[in-house]
């Protein structure tokens, strides 16, 4: 009897230009990492840290006391209180309204999704300005439809609302997408109702992306410009908000002032950004341990 050898086996075979493809893309990575690096870390010190240090130390020209003198100024206060005050009812209407858009936009179907969906994205192309234009015509002293939000502090919570939308239906709507749907009908098939599934089984998915977009929408109310700068009507210690009330002591010559507020609104952003990439790492961390 003749025994013929067996033939090596084909995946050993197949894995050897995987493993050849896998050592050249690391040698690769290798070589290009520390200069990727590098020129990441020049890239965000020319962009980011340079002018950034240059308005603190414009800001500490005449010391802390100077610092302290300039943000403490009663109109200076006024315009960071607004500006808090706005954008955090703003990042609470977006935090619902957002959620609920995005929803209707995953679980829904109707003419025009297409179109709708496309528009959201709009506030991310179309020049606040802009916004700030249609807003005032809308609900300007000549409103069409007689509701007359100019220089109120409600025309500025309406012209933020629509330029920070899509931070939340963005941050949402993937969530929603993946989704498990077989949990909701289990629940559903149990006997709970539309409230319950949604409390129990659907929020706590969701919760992290809401937040995340709420407080990214927060943050870009806390430095909006060219949205409120004619709905708002730009009236100190009412409707002035602080990059309106920088602006101002730029043209009268006070950069000390501008750059003490500017300061204070970047620590803002700063806590708020901090605090959101903290959430979420915890919450990663948390998921990883559940499974």
């Amino acid at each position: 009897m003749s025994t013929t050898a067996p033939a090596p086996a084909q995946p050993e075979r197949q894995e050897q230009p995987k493993r050849a493809r896998v050592l050249r893309w690391s040698r690769v990575t290798g070589a290009v990492g520390p200069l990727g690096a590098a020129t990441a870390v020049v890239w965000l010190s020319v962009i980011v840290l340079l002018p950034l240090a240059a308005l603190t130390v414009t800001s500490f020209d005449e010391g802390w006391s100077g610092f302290v003198d300039a943000l403490t100024a009663p109109s200076a206060l006024a315009s960071l209180r607004i500006t808090v005050l706005v954008s955090a009812m703003v990042a609470v209407l977006n935090l619902v309204m957002g959620t609920l858009v995005a929803w209707v936009l995953v679980r829904d179907d109707f003419p025009g999704k297409g179109v709708v969906n496309a528009l959201i994205d709009l506030p991310f192309a179309l020049p606040t300005i802009v916004a700030s234009i249609v807003l005032l015509s809308l609900y300007g002293p000549d409103s069409p439809v007689n509701i007359h939000l100019n220089a109120t502090q409600p025309g500025l919570v309406v012209a933020l609302a629509f330029v920070t939308l899509p931070f939340v239906v963005r941050s949402v709507q993937p969530v929603l997408i993946e989704a498990d749907r077989e949990v909701e009908q289990a629940a559903a098939s149990l006997g709970a109702g539309n409230w319950t599934t949604f409390r129990v089984i659907v929020l706590p998915a969701l919760l992290p992306a809401m937040l995340g977009g709420a407080g990214l929408a927060f943050a870009r109310a806390i430095g909006e410009f060219g949205s409120v700068v004619l709905i708002g009507g730009n009236i100190p210690k009412h409707t002035q908000v602080a990059s309106q009330y920088i602006q101002q002591q730029i043209e009268v010559d006070r950069p000390l002032n501008a750059a003490a507020v500017s300061v204070a609104l970047l620590v803002i952003s700063f806590v708020t950004l901090l605090a959101l990439r903290l959430f979420a790492e915890r919450n990663l961390r948390k998921e990883d341990s559940d499974r």
